[in-house]
């Protein structure tokens, strides 16, 4: 089996499962207490990876905020902030998107096969644009990264990208926070789509921290061998 980097998908979502809301802007789902811990978590990691979708409706940073985790990141040798990182099945990203423009670090694409030459087109410029083949190879991808030096991959979203590693069986650990509060519109993107799942009632995950934070409460939990 190819190597690959360890797998940590990080999401926040309301008491009812949703990721954001239709509003136009982005949903804060956390508080100052937990964006400090995922600074603290990207830090510690080698590449941040978001979906196509996240970088058009969001228009995320993917940066480590803290200027003292900087500073011990390039004392470590590494690049202030991690690489960035993101699938697309259909191109069409802005390279003037943050996710693109902000941070001295490679950004890498992996596109599938029909949209490679237009991502290309599109952000080879500011990016490293890869086909990732048609559906999309993730074990060739993460096996990819790990080849550029990635050990520890953080997922952030959305809801397709953590749809595709949960039920490919690719993640190695969850922080999954709960904000104090319901959205209950069917219209808001969920914390995942239906898919077949490898952890099910009779294979639960196990919980390895409970930990509050003001009024969100981080649960941190480790997928069941398989």
């Amino acid at each position: 089996m190819a190597e690959r980097p360890y797998v940590l998908l990080s999401v926040a979502m309301s008491i009812d499962g949703y990721i954001d809301d239709t509003s136009a802007a982005p949903l804060a789902l956390s508080n100052e207490a937990d964006f400090d811990r995922v600074d603290h978590e990207r830090a510690g990691c080698d590449a941040i990876l978001v979906g196509a979708g996240t970088i058009r409706a969001d228009d995320p940073r993917l940066l480590v905020r803290s200027a003292d985790r900087r500073a011990d990141r390039v004392r470590r040798g590494l690049t202030e902030t991690p690489l960035k990182v993101t699938f697309t099945t259909a191109g069409g990203l802005d390279p003037g998107a943050r996710f693109f423009t902000l941070g001295d670090v490679e950004k890498v694409v992996y596109a599938t096969s029909p949209a490679a030459a237009r991502t290309k087109d599109a952000v080879g410029a500011v990016a490293t644009v890869v086909d990732a083949g048609d559906p999309l190879d993730l074990p060739g991808v993460l096996a990819d990264l790990s080849a550029r030096r990635v050990h520890r991959l953080m997922v952030e979203g959305g809801t397709s990208i953590h749809t595709l590693f949960l039920s490919t069986g690719l993640v190695d650990e969850i922080h999954l926070v709960i904000a104090p509060f319901l959205i209950g519109d069917p219209s808001a993107p969920r914390f995942t789509a239906p898919a077949s799942f490898p952890q099910t009632p009779t294979t639960p995950m196990r919980l390895a921290e409970a930990r509050p934070l003001g009024d969100v409460v981080l649960l941190r939990y480790l997928p069941s061998p398989p």
